[in-house]
């Protein structure tokens, strides 16, 4: 423990920078296109502000919780993110093992860089599965049968995706995409490709851009698993998502990855709350980066929230145990925001401990 130790997430991003190839750094970092809603994401959460409540006992503070009825040590989980061995060379299986230390749950990637049975096999923990839908249909369906042989939980249908978004560092850095362990033996990824971003010709190349609500029928009749949609931002979508019975919904806007100028996911929350009604459990993605975003999240009504980039950036400075560092420094950042905000536990965590702008144009009080 030097005095160079890194305290808080940001100082972590730039260790990364310097640690990590310019072209794997922009790949993890950047977004698409002008990146607004790539800046939007973190900068939406600075422009909320908490209305604390004092006289409070916060002598003890309880940040447990369940997600769909696993019990976790906070309202954090790992969100998928891919290619992990391009930011350290185990990948997957120390985020997995992290992750696991910090009794929190993992979702494992579609583009993961280990197998599934690696990450499986590396540890006991709750773990979800993205998934992406690709044009053979037998290939998602077989990654999700091996999820589910393995011992995963969930299904994180990530749904923002029919087509690849533009990010242009990638196509300027003419990103590569390794060959997935997952898929050996069974489709290649890789491309023939003379300009730009390898990793478009494949998305283009492979997934499916006619999947649509309908299909979600489809992946019921192959799984047990409950499904959870990724990527949902308006009122609309949450209310079909309800209503084709999936298990969950989580707000986000594939970190500022896929359509440039949507909102903050932070800033679409309350909305898909709203229309949810509580009939499933929302969870949140997209520029956590501070306890006080988490917070902020839970009080705008996330069930928890999920984190991308800082995982990515702690394993990529210190391997494990930069992954172990990043989430308990969020858990100590929440911990410390509830007491200061005067909430011993989540569920006095309330839309009252927050202002927004719209509580501003309104004056809410």
């Amino acid at each position: 423990m030097g005095s160079d130790e890194p305290v808080n997430i940001k100082e972590y991003q730039e260790l990364a920078k310097q640690a990590l190839p310019k072209m794997y750094y922009d790949y993890f970092a950047g977004g698409a296109e002008d990146q607004h809603t790539l800046r939007e994401n973190v900068e939406a959460f600075q422009r909320i502000t908490l209305r604390p409540r004092i006289l409070v006992d916060v002598s003890k503070i309880d940040m447990s919780t369940t997600i769909l009825g696993y019990k976790t040590s906070a309202p954090i989980m790992v969100g998928p993110t891919a290619l992990h061995k391009l930011a350290h060379p185990e990948g997957e299986v120390l985020t997995a093992k992290a992750a696991a230390a910090c009794n929190v749950i993992m979702g494992l990637s579609f583009s993961s860089t280990c197998t599934i049975e690696e990450v499986a096999s590396s540890c006991n923990a709750v773990r979800f599965f993205q998934l992406y839908v690709y044009k053979q249909r037998d290939i998602s369906a077989l990654m999700v049968k091996r999820a589910e042989m393995n011992g995963f939980k969930a299904i994180l249908l990530t749904a923002d995706t029919p087509k690849l978004g533009r990010r242009e560092a990638d196509i300027k850095s003419k990103m590569i995409a390794p060959q997935l362990k997952n898929f050996e033996g069974l489709y290649s990824t890789k491309v023939e490709n003379s300009g730009g971003s390898n990793l478009k010709v494949f998305a283009s190349r492979s997934w499916d851009p006619s999947f649509a609500w309908k299909d979600i029928a489809w992946l019921r009749s192959i799984t047990e698993l409950p499904i959870l949609i990724k990527g949902v931002l308006t009122r609309e979508d949450a209310i079909k998502a309800v209503q084709v019975g999936v298990e969950g919904i989580v707000v986000s806007n594939h970190g500022g990855r896929q359509l440039d100028y949507v909102p903050a996911s932070i800033a679409a929350l309350e909305e898909v709350v709203l229309a949810v009604q509580g009939r499933v459990p929302v969870l949140f993605d997209g520029g956590i980066r501070r306890g006080t975003d988490v917070f902020k999240a839970l009080a705008l009504g996330a069930q928890a929230v999920l984190i991308g980039r800082p995982v990515v950036y702690g394993l990529a400075v210190k391997g494990e145990y930069g992954v172990k560092r990043v989430i308990n420094m969020l858990k100590s950042e929440l911990e410390l925001t509830m007491a200061l905000s005067g909430c011993p536990t989540l569920s006095d965590i309330t839309r009252n401990h927050v202002r927004t702008e719209i509580d501003n144009r309104y004056c809410r009080m």
